[in-house]
C-alpha cells in the first residue's frame, strides 16, 4: 500500500497548474499562499488540509514554514495578485463568515472553497482523475454561484446622469453612496461624477473627461474618494469620505492641491461624514477654505472661512 501523498511546495504548484492557473498564480508565492490557506506545514499530507478562515497577515506569518519571511509590503501583492484570482476562480472564498464585512476591516479573511478542499484532501489518491474531471465540470457553476453571492451584497450607487455602479459592501462605501446620491444633487446640480474610489476593486472613473481637465490619475497616488465636476462653473469638487479615513485637514489639503496642480478647473475641497457626531471629532483639524457635510443633515453644508461658499480659491 503506497504512502499518503505529502504536501510540498512543488506539489502545490502542480495542483495550481492542474487547476489551470497561469504562471503567476502557480509560482512559488502562490503555492505558499495555497499551502497556508490549507493550514499545512512541511511533513503534512494533503489529507490533513483544512479551510479555516485566515487573515492575510496570518497567512504571511504561516508562510515562514515554507520559505523566507515576506516583507510587510508584500501583503498587497499577495492580496491583489494571488488571493483575488483564487477567489475569482472559486478556489477560495472571501469573508465567507460575514459577506458584509468592510474590505478594510482587520477581520477580512479568506478560506479554501469546500469543493476545492475536498478535491485537494484526496489529491493523487485512487479515483483522482474522476474527481478532478467532476470538479472541473462543476467549476463554472461554482464561479457563478460565488459571483452571485458577492454581487448580492454589493452597494448600488445611482449616478446623477442616470447610470449606476456598484461598490463593495460596508466600510466607507456606504457613505460614498450618500455623497453621490444625496450631496451631489443638492450642492452640485447638473454635475458629473468623474471618479469613485473602491478599496476592493478597480475604481470607477471617466478617464477621458479627467484628461480633458488636465488630470491624469495615478493609481498609486492618494486620490480623493469622489471627484465631481461642475461644467457650468468649471469647478472640480474633491470629496473625502471621512468615515474610516481622515477628512481634508491641512496636510491632506496640500496633498490634493499638489496632486491636482495641473487641473484647468477650480478646486473645491469637501469632507463628508456619516453624521454630525463623527464630524465633531474632526472640527479642530479641518483645513480652512474647505467644506464639511454630514449625511444625517443632507440639506446643510458647513463652510470653513474665506470669502467664497463652496467655491475654488485659485
Amino acid at each position: 500500500m503506497s504512502a499518503a501523498p505529502v504536501a510540498s511546495l512543488a506539489g502545490a504548484q502542480a495542483i495550481l497548474r492542474t487547476l489551470r492557473f497561469d504562471a503567476e498564480r502557480s509560482n512559488e508565492r502562490s503555492a505558499r499562499v495555497l499551502l497556508c490557506l490549507l493550514g499545512l506545514t512541511p511533513g503534512d499530507g494533503w489529507s490533513q488540509s483544512t479551510n479555516r478562515p485566515t487573515r492575510t497577515v496570518e497567512l504571511m506569518e504561516a508562510a515562514v514554514a515554507w520559505g523566507p519571511r515576506w516583507k510587510p509590503n508584500t501583503r498587497e501583492t499577495i492580496r491583489r495578485r494571488t488571493l483575488h484570482q483564487f477567489v475569482d476562480e472559486a478556489l477560495a472564498e472571501y469573508n465567507h463568515d460575514d459577506p458584509l464585512r468592510p474590505v478594510n476591516s482587520p477581520k477580512a479573511n479568506y478560506r479554501v472553497a469546500p469543493e476545492a478542499l475536498a478535491l485537494i484532501q484526496q489529491w493523487d489518491l485512487p479515483g483522482h482523475d474522476q474527481r478532478l474531471a467532476a470538479y472541473q465540470a462543476n467549476k463554472p457553476g461554482q464561479i457563478a454561484a460565488y459571483e452571485a453571492a458577492r454581487t448580492l451584497h454589493r452597494v448600488p450607487v445611482a449616478l446623477p446622469g442616470g447610470g449606476a455602479v456598484t461598490l463593495s459592501p460596508g466600510g466607507q462605501n456606504v457613505l460614498i453612496k450618500t455623497i453621490v446620491e444625496d450631496f451631489a444633487p443638492r450642492f452640485t446640480p447638473g454635475s458629473e461624477v468623474l471618479y469613485i474610489g473602491d478599496a476592493d476593486k478597480e475604481a470607477t472613473y471617466d478617464k477621458a473627461a479627467l484628461a480633458a481637465l488636465g488630470i491624469t490619475l495615478d493609481k498609486h497616488g492618494k486620490l480623493p474618494d469622489v471627484i465631481i465636476y461642475m461644467p457650468d462653473r468649471q469647478w472640480l469638487v474633491l470629496i473625502e469620505a471621512a468615515s474610516s479615513h481622515g477628512p481634508v485637514d491641512t496636510k491632506r489639503h496640500h496633498e490634493l492641491a499638489s496632486l491636482f496642480t495641473n487641473a484647468t478647473a477650480g478646486l473645491v475641497y469637501v469632507s463628508a461624514f456619516p453624521d454630525r457626531s463623527e464630524m465633531r471629532k474632526y472640527l479642530t483639524v479641518l483645513a480652512w477654505e474647505t467644506e464639511a457635510w454630514a449625511a444625517d443633515a443632507p440639506d446643510h453644508l458647513m463652510h470653513f472661512n474665506g470669502e467664497r461658499f463652496l467655491g475654488p480659491y485659485a
